[in-house]
């Protein structure tokens, strides 16, 4: 009589604790013993994988449309789908009186180029690192831990680009701002054009080398080069804050950061020698920059999330640590 009542009381307690065993399910076990919260054990039941594939599948599609809507605006803007808005100037105004430079000290090939190469190359370096010898697990329907890792690392990194770009496009194209040589590239002077001091100019018509050039000298707010250098570098930043705790060298990490931020820093600065740029241009991108790295790299990305460890219950959490030799799932 008391075996049959232990046995009731048994099988009563199991649809109350139905919801926790899927959720230990859900977790990654299958077919191990897991002990409730009640000490009751049982057998974790496996997961229907045509449906989870089904759904992982779709929330990647989901993630590549995110991608790309959130492009729209940079693209929008580089292939002259949209052209700026066609500000005036004050007669006399001396900030846009600085003549045209050929070349640049950092080009946009060389920019883009770097920044994503250098931040790009790290992150995968660092990923297939941990995977390789800390034993980083995920649970993505893509079975190759490399290729999980990756896609989550860089996607997010990618997704900050096109973010950041967006914002800066749809500011280049909506204010307008001339540039500090756009009397030279629109081929004018004050004098050409017999104008009052200090009075409103609101159309001009230019005599320019190319008509490239005029549309361009139209970008000026804010300084682009100054806003990916500063999300790319300062991304990476945080990244080695996050992955990189060798403690054999107290220093290291600190001074590879400052370099990095310092590289940012110079590229902004870059822009006005060129009289690419207003300083409140560059300062301007060093902010949105600084800004959208941030926001990626502490709310979307899972540098700094925390993840559970394969030698504790699924319901426990541990802030990853790359010292650490137990195996993590992200």
């Amino acid at each position: 009589m008391q075996k049959l009542n232990s046995s009731g009381t048994h099988c009563s307690t199991l649809p109350r604790d139905a919801e926790l065993q899927l959720r230990l399910a859900d977790s990654g076990g299958s077919g191990e013993g897991r002990e409730n919260g009640a000490g009751i054990h049982f057998l974790t039941q496996p997961e229907d994988q045509g449906s989870f594939c089904t759904k992982r599948k779709m929330l990647v599609g989901l993630d590549v449309i995110c991608l790309c809507v959130a492009s729209i605006p940079f693209f929008a803007c580089e292939l002259k789908a949209v052209t700026p808005y066609e500000r005036g100037f004050f007669c006399g105004d001396d900030s846009i009186t600085y003549p045209y430079l050929e070349t640049e000290a950092i080009p946009d090939t060389l920019l883009i180029a770097g920044g994503i190469a250098i931040t790009g190359l790290t992150i995968a370096l660092g990923e297939c690192y941990r995977v390789r010898f800390r034993g980083v697990l995920s649970r993505a329907f893509v079975r190759n831990h490399y290729v999980s890792c990756l896609y989550k690392e860089l996607g997010s990194f990618l997704f900050g680009c096109c973010v950041g770009q967006s914002l800066t496009n749809m500011a280049k194209l909506s204010v307008g701002r001339l540039r500090p040589n756009f009397l030279s590239v629109c081929n004018i002077t004050y004098e050409s054009i017999n104008c009052t001091r200090g009075s409103y100019v609101s159309q001009v018509k230019c005599n320019p080398r190319h008509d490239k050039l005029v549309v361009e000298a139209r970008k000026s707010f804010f300084s682009g080069h100054a806003s990916f250098a500063m999300y790319t570098m300062l991304y990476l930043a945080f990244y080695l804050q996050a992955r990189l705790s060798w403690r054999g060298a107290r220093l290291l990490r600190p001074l590879v950061q400052f370099l990095l931020v310092m590289l940012a820093i110079y590229t902004g600065l870059s822009r006005i020698s060129d009289y690419r740029h207003h300083p409140t241009d560059v300062l301007t991108g060093f902010i949105q920059g600084g800004l959208t790295a941030y926001w990626v790299a502490f709310h979307i990305s899972s540098m700094f999330k925390p993840c559970t460890r394969s030698d504790m219950s699924p319901t426990s959490v541990c802030l990853e640590s790359p010292l650490s030799s137990q195996q993590t799932v992200c």
